[in-house]
């Protein structure tokens, strides 16, 4: 019935992968959800032509990571730790205390968490953009609004 067919699946090279720019605004979004949908984008993971071993994926450039919403008590209760590299080093602050101060950290460390942790992985965030109001320096590539279908 199927005697001499073969069946190819495309696994797309670095050099067919196109990188499309994305932008999304954090106002109210919830940190998790929104995390993961941003590292399914970087991931490539909303494409056809997705291939787990190559960088497949896209530019995405979020603004206003202070409006972020964390639920439940998280505010208070979620810490955020540093070692500085010196005996004692240990830093901790609050998600309150960091989206005062960083509040792009807050989400560069939520997608961090979900992408591979390998040098594929490192190449996949170095395409997120993360900018602390309103404005981003990215006009130049019209980044597309972020598609809700994720």
């Amino acid at each position: 019935m199927y005697a001499h067919h073969t069946w190819i699946t495309h696994s797309t090279r670095p050099a067919e992968a196109v990188h499309d720019w994305f932008i999304v605004d954090a106002s109210g979004q919830t940190l998790g959800r929104l995390a993961t949908r941003i590292s399914q984008v970087l991931q490539g993971k909303h494409k056809a032509a997705y291939t787990p071993h190559t960088d497949t994926g896209d530019f995405v450039v979020v603004v206003n990571p202070d409006k972020v919403v964390l639920t439940g008590r998280k505010l208070d209760q979620k810490k955020y730790h540093h070692y500085t590299g010196h005996p004692g080093g240990l830093r901790s602050a609050t998600a309150r205390q960091v989206l005062a101060t960083h509040p792009e950290r807050v989400l560069e460390a939520a997608v961090l968490g979900m992408v591979p942790r390998n040098r594929l992985g490192r190449a996949m965030l170095k395409k997120l953009k993360v900018y602390g109001g309103a404005e981003h320096p990215h006009v130049a590539q019209s980044p597309r609004p972020f598609p809700e279908y994720i």
